[in-house]
């Protein structure tokens, strides 16, 4: 039972004045020490800059918003160029941040390391995937990957024995009364040019006469108002005017760009969106850049990834970004 504080002695009531000073001073401190996590608003001000892939545009804004609202003077200034502009950029110290819709090659990661002598940080921060689309009323359902590589390419990597320039060239559309499939696909500076090149290419090379597009969005509008058409896009830009074609792995199912499908890796054109950063060993991040991060790992970020049209990390690989990012 507690004493009644006017029955103490003046010396009593020092100590418990002393007693009762320490508790707020130790709350403080602990407050003061706690690690920072997303949803804890201390004092954050600076512009982040980032420049990279066009893919991700819209991801990164809803971030860079989300971020504003929460830390109203910190704000993020996104450069949409292509995934090719973020090593560039990197090197050339115009940003800490580079979005891109593939990984680094061998040459940019090396140009990077050349320049300041550590390697970038690469963080996986969603899932996406490469699809290839067709008119809405189009009755393609599926291709394998000899039969993608025979219509985008001239030279045949992945083993088919011709090349497919027509409709009726393939068993389910040769009632397609649409004569040459018009191709439309992304401009050699985007990303997923250059993994659609590499993944369902096999590397080989593409056809002079595709139509190519600065987004996938546009490359999706134009297969929508062409009966006759055929693209690859970003699986985030699929709409109602076209239709996604499964893709058959090399255990002969036709995989469908689903949710579950691309997160897990299934459908054979999964791929990670990565974001780049320059942070030299031993060092730690700005707070905005760092809050940025915390954003980006955090069920509310991935969720944002979600609702602009990508897929969530995997939780276990969203375990191990995490770990690198707050390292």
């Amino acid at each position: 039972m507690n004493t009644p504080v006017h029955t103490l002695s003046p010396y009593q009531r020092s100590l418990l004045s002393l007693k009762r000073a320490f508790k707020r001073g130790a709350l403080a401190l602990l407050l003061l020490v706690a690690p920072l996590t997303w949803g804890q608003s201390p004092s954050i001000s600076g512009t982040l800059g980032a420049v990279g892939s066009d893919t991700m545009a819209g991801l990164m804004l809803r971030w860079g918003e989300t971020l504003t609202a929460r830390y109203p003077d910190v704000k993020l200034q996104f450069q949409a160029s292509g995934s090719a502009s973020a090593p560039t950029a990197l090197v050339a110290g115009t940003t800490r941040l580079g979005p891109m819709s593939r990984p680094m090659n061998t040459e940019e990661r090396g140009n990077f390391i050349e320049r300041y002598g550590y390697p970038p940080l690469e963080l996986k921060v969603a899932r996406d995937a490469l699809i290839v689309v067709v008119h809405r009323h189009n009755p393609l359902r599926a291709l394998t990957r000899q039969q993608v590589d025979a219509i985008f390419s001239t030279t045949r990597t992945c083993g088919a024995d011709a090349p497919i320039r027509r409709w009726d060239q393939l068993p389910s559309t040769q009632d397609w009364a649409f004569g040459r499939i018009a191709l439309h696909g992304r401009n050699l500076a985007s990303g997923t040019h250059g993994l659609f090149q590499k993944r369902a290419l096999c590397g080989g090379l593409f056809r002079n006469d595709i139509s190519e597009h600065p987004g996938s969005s546009a490359v999706v509008a134009a297969v929508g108002e062409s009966a006759n058409a055929m693209g690859y896009a970003g699986f985030n830009h699929l709409t109602p005017a076209v239709h996604a074609v499964s893709l058959y792995n090399d255990n002969g199912t036709a995989i469908p760009p689903g949710e579950t499908a691309i997160q897990r890796g299934d459908y054979p054109l999964s791929r990670y969106l990565y974001l780049y950063v320059n942070l030299p060993p031993g060092e730690a991040l700005p707070a905005p850049e760092q809050a940025l991060l915390t954003l980006i790992m955090s069920e509310e970020g991935q969720q944002i990834a979600r609702a602009s049209g990508f897929v969530p990390l995997a939780q276990d690989v969203l375990n191990a970004q995490k770990a690198l990012s707050s390292n």
